[in-house]
């Protein structure tokens, strides 16, 4: 039951709290998950959810889209931190649930926030909860569940990955916020320019949450003009967003953008660091750039130089930590490095055979010798230990239907040639390799 001081506290909420979707036809974005005739939202309708976890970065809805599926399906509905939570807090969720099953029939969702931080122990004490459906458990994380949570948890949940959400669903949530008289800003006399509206979506790169405090940061810290309107044009967009407008047109930055990736793979480190400057001087986000020069360190680099992607995490790491404006020199000698590195795509190539073999051999049989023998009622034979023969032996380990398919083919270029030699020796195709490391 609600009291006088939480009606207070909601009044004084920020705009994006104030602004929280209560219905799925109010929540915007993820429509490959919520979409119309989406498994989520027939099993939302329907009340036929189980124990999930929602998994995407900050401000794209997963917690919104928890307190939906409760409000939807009237059933109770606790929250949990796992950073402030342990296991005397669950248990008493637990068992409060688990009475209210018993008594009332009414189901309960378990949401915890956070939940890649807890540990096997904490997340072992709701197993059986969930097993006996005493609680529907929606975790809720900004990391990879599937690194950084317990394989029990996990394989006891379906997995919903969240996507950032787009701009024109982020300016929809912003218009509404402006007009909204109950929980927006609609009593304010606010006349925002479209320019503004396409920044602030643009600067909060996803995050409806960021976009929302940015829009209320301009309103309520602009004056009205003489006549009473509160004026919100691009130069206070980005001051509210606290990120620099372009300087340039989409078609321009996407131009520039697409001549600093084909600098890198051309080898040219000038031109990849006169376009890296153009880029952060017009108001590119810095850390674009930080992810090319990773993606490239692979695609273009590759096994040709592989100190190439320590080099480049390496860099974002510390941008990360540094920022601008001396964290721009990092990022400038990492782009260097990967555009002067030796460069094989053999890494890319790979991927796209792999991925066509699996597509057009989906069932292929895993040879009977290398199957895991604890799973078998046979004993499985055949096997040949490599370390037994000198570290390798000649042995089939794709399926019969595609075993002579060569899916990685080493370059010749930088040291990824010694990996070729390696293997033509290995296979013994050739006695020797021309040239010497």
């Amino acid at each position: 039951m609600e009291t006088l001081f939480d009606f207070a506290t909601k009044d004084m909420a920020p705009l994006a709290e104030r602004m929280r979707p209560k219905t799925l036809d109010e929540f915007v974005g993820q429509e490959h998950i919520v979409g119309q005739n989406s498994l989520l939202r027939r099993a939302i309708k329907t009340g036929t959810l189980g124990s999930c976890i929602f998994y995407g970065g900050p401000g794209c809805g997963k917690t919104t889209l928890a307190n939906i599926i409760a409000n939807t399906t009237s059933s109770d509905f606790i929250k949990l931190n796992a950073v402030s939570s342990g296991v005397q807090d669950a248990k008493k969720a637990i068992d409060d649930a688990t009475r209210n099953l018993q008594l009332y029939g009414r189901k309960t969702y378990l949401l915890l926030d956070e939940c890649h931080r807890w540990n096997k122990a904490q997340s072992d004490c709701v197993l059986e909860a969930i097993e006996k459906g005493n609680i529907i458990f929606i975790g809720s994380t900004t990391e990879n569940p599937f690194v950084s949570m317990t394989k029990a948890i996990v394989s006891r949940c379906r997995v919903f990955e969240f996507k950032k959400i787009e701009d024109k669903d982020i300016i929809a949530l912003l218009k509404r916020a402006l007009s909204d008289k109950k929980r927006g800003l609609g009593n304010y006399d606010v006349d925002i320019t479209e320019d503004a509206l396409k920044h602030i979506a643009f600067a909060a790169a996803g995050d409806a949450r960021n976009a929302l405090n940015s829009l209320e940061l301009a309103v309520l810290s602009t004056d009205p003009n003489k006549d009473g309107k509160i004026k919100v044009d691009l130069e206070v967009a980005s001051q509210s967003s606290q990120k620099q407008v372009l300087t340039i047109d989409d078609s321009l930055y996407y131009d520039m953008i697409s001549a600093f990736i084909k600098s890198m793979r051309g080898s040219d480190a000038d031109a990849a660091v006169y376009w890296a400057e153009r880029l952060i001087d017009s108001g590119c986000d810095p850390l674009l750039i930080a992810r090319r020069i990773i993606i490239h360190s692979v695609e273009d680099v590759g096994l040709a130089d592989p100190r190439a992607l320590v080099v480049a995490t390496s860099a974002l790491t510390a941008f990360q930590n540094i920022g601008l404006p001396e964290g721009k020199k990092i990022l400038l000698e990492a782009a260097i490095y990967v555009a002067e590195a030796p460069k094989s795509p053999s890494v890319e190539v790979a991927e796209y055979r792999a991925e066509k073999l699996v597509r057009e051999t989906p069932n292929g049989a895993v040879p009977f010798y290398l199957q895991e023998p604890a799973y078998k009622n046979e004993k499985i034979t055949g096997y040949k230990y490599p370390h037994d023969y000198g570290g390798w032996v000649k042995q089939q380990y794709l399926p019969d239907n595609i075993k002579d398919e060569v899916i990685y083919e080493p370059s010749t270029n930088g040291e990824e040639k010694y990996l070729l030699r390696a293997k033509v020796m290995n296979k013994n195709k050739v006695e020797n390799l021309k040239g010497d490391k």
